[in-house]
């Protein structure tokens, strides 16, 4: 089957087919295999890259600055502070403006709708780099990181262990859902992912013949293939620490709660930053089940796939 996404936007998996998404991890593998032996290619000579920031960044801006200007490409890193991005200048004139002076564009920030205005409005691709509702280059990466470790991902189990409203929480289901992924969403009822994602899910589910689950009990880690959790505090939720500590405690994932999943041969993963001693215990992120150092280098190769895809005919 050919498969084509030159001049497209990914800010959401949602938009992309089992297909697409499996072409794109073929294609990280190939640049990662590339990677390995030095060669340079300069695929995006002339080629320009704008890197929009509202939320810091240590893999997601490394990762595209790196995966492009390797590349021979020019990417632009550029903050609040050096633009004037929904200030005194509108999202969609600002989109206008950089439509016309780069290639493609990156966002990371808050809004999901920030990304869509910029996609609507620049014409280029726009990759979304975390927004409050998804994170999709972080999804890559850690499916890259899976395939990598089982093969076939479909009929895998994921158990993600924490706060199931956030962003990579929402974003790994659905590329489990398109994917055939058995994925646990563990969590307490205050925390649960929404209903609207879950039921957009469904058909995609019963078509795949994934298994969505999501329950606060911690003993459905059982059979795990692959643990996963993240902060117990997002991005701008700092307010909320107290709340969250109190609620998610039990949550941590530590050596018993990996030995529940019955599987000597299960791995342990997380997006990163980590706070060890909160949703983790350092033996746990440092062990040898721990792939999270895998799961970053791989942000980097999963970014150049999709520019690659999206970029060059």
């Amino acid at each position: 089957m050919f498969i084509s996404l030159f001049r497209r936007s990914l800010l959401t998996l949602l938009d992309f087919t089992p297909e697409e998404i499996q072409y794109l991890l073929k294609l990280s593998k190939k640049v990662k295999a590339e990677a390995k032996t030095g060669k340079i290619y300069s695929r995006f000579h002339g080629k320009t890259l704008a890197l929009l920031f509202e939320k810091r960044s240590t893999r997601t801006r490394c990762a595209f600055e790196t995966a492009f200007g390797e590349e021979g490409g020019c990417p632009v890193f550029l903050s609040t502070a050096d633009i004037q991005l929904g200030a005194k200048e509108s999202i969609e004139d600002t989109a206008r403006v950089l439509g016309r002076m780069f290639n493609a564009i990156q966002f990371r920030g808050f809004k999901q709708e920030t990304a869509e205005l910029l996609a609507e409005h620049s014409e280029v691709p726009v990759y979304n780099g975390l927004t409050d509702l998804f994170h999709p280059t972080q999804a890559l990466a850690d499916f890259l990181t899976l395939e990598e470790n089982f093969g076939d991902v479909k009929g895998k189990t994921l158990c993600y262990v924490g706060d199931g409203r956030n962003n990579v929480a929402r974003s790994l289901m659905v590329a489990s859902a398109k994917l055939g992924t058995h994925f646990t969403v563990i969590t307490p009822a205050e925390l649960n992912p929404d209903d609207a994602l879950r039921k957009q899910l469904a058909p995609v589910a019963e078509k795949s013949g994934s298994i969505i689950t999501v329950t606060p009990d911690i003993k459905s880690v059982k059979g795990a293939d692959a643990v996963y959790t993240d902060v117990w505090v997002s991005m701008g939720e700092d307010d909320k620490r107290a709340e969250r500590v109190r609620l998610l405690s039990a949550y941590q994932v530590n050596k018993k709660l990996i030995d529940m999943t019955e599987k000597s041969d299960s791995i342990f993963l997380h997006c990163l930053p980590a706070v060890r001693g909160e949703e983790v215990t350092a033996d746990i992120i440092d062990g040898t089940q721990s792939r999270v150092w895998d799961q970053a280098e791989n942000r980097k190769h999963t970014i150049k796939a999709v520019m690659l895809a999206t970029l060059i005919k």
